[in-house]
Order: structure tokens, then sequence, then C-alpha cells
């Protein structure tokens, strides 16, 4: 029986993932196999999928956690920059005052 086109491609997109997982890894080059082979049956198919699920499960929490992190570090990064510009300006005001202040000084002679 011909395989489902839409797990044939689950299968390819899987696939074309760089996979670390030993388990995942196995899962894959059996199914794989067993497509090849037109040999896929019912538990092939749920053991691969999952398989899928538990890898993409835990690759997705991984993922938002380091989203999370990333999103703090920029939020971070924001804070000081927008704490660097505030202060860039004071520095700049303080400067035209005291620009002004020595103007107003090159008008008195000294004694």
């Amino acid at each position: 029986m011909p395989e489902d086109p839409q797990f044939l491609q689950l299968v390819e997109r899987v696939g074309r993932f760089y996979l670390t997982d030993k388990a995942m890894k196995g899962a894959q080059k059996t199914i794989e196999i067993a497509i090849a082979a037109g040999d896929v049956g019912d538990e092939e198919r749920r053991r691969y999928l999952q398989a899928v699920r538990r890898y993409f499960t835990g690759f997705e929490r991984e993922a938002r956690g380091h989203l999370r992190d990333v999103d703090k570090r920029l939020e971070h990064v924001n804070q000081v920059q927008f704490n660097l510009t505030a202060e860039r300006g004071v520095a700049v005001r303080r400067i035209e005052a005291t620009q002004e202040v020595l103007r107003e000084l090159d008008r008195w002679p000294e004694r």
C-alpha cells in the first residue's frame, strides 16, 4: 500500500533537521529504511510519530527558554541604551550651561 503523502512529507521535513539526539536519529533512519522498502506498518508509523513528538516537544521547550533569555538580555540592553541616552543628554546640557558661563566670563575683564 502506498504511503500517505503527508506522512512522507513529515519524514522528509524532519530529515532536513540536524538531529543530534540518538533516539530521534535512530527513529528517523528506521522509518526511512521502512519507507524505502515499502514496509511501513501502523506500529512503525506510531513509534516514529511518538519519537518526533518527544524530540520536537523538548526542542521547542529549549528554544522557548533560549528566546526568553535573549528577550531578557535585549530588555537589559535597551534599558542600558535608554539610561546612557539620558545620561548623555544631561552631559550635553551641563556642557551647554558651562559654556554659557564661560562666554559670560569672557565679557568681564580680569583684574
